[in-house]
């Protein structure tokens, strides 16, 4: 998540150097991963923390620091 993002809310992810932008339904907005598998955990991280990220997108718009979300393991 970077500050100057654009509408809708997203996350950048990457994974074995294939990136994409995934919005907080869990859909691929740009790029791809190449692995179903890791888009399926992507999915599941979102969803386990879509509260989390919502609430950093609106602190990114504010200008204020993230909070951190503990990372995919």
């Amino acid at each position: 998540m970077f500050y100057d993002d654009h509408e809708p809310p997203h996350v950048h992810v990457e994974y074995q150097g294939f990136k994409a932008k995934v919005d907080f339904s869990g859909n691929v907005l740009a790029g791809g991963l190449k692995s179903k598998s890791a888009l399926r955990l992507v999915r599941d991280w979102i969803d386990e923390h879509t509260s989390d990220l919502e609430r950093d997108w609106a602190l990114a718009r504010e200008g204020k620091p993230l909070e951190k979300i503990p990372p995919l393991d």
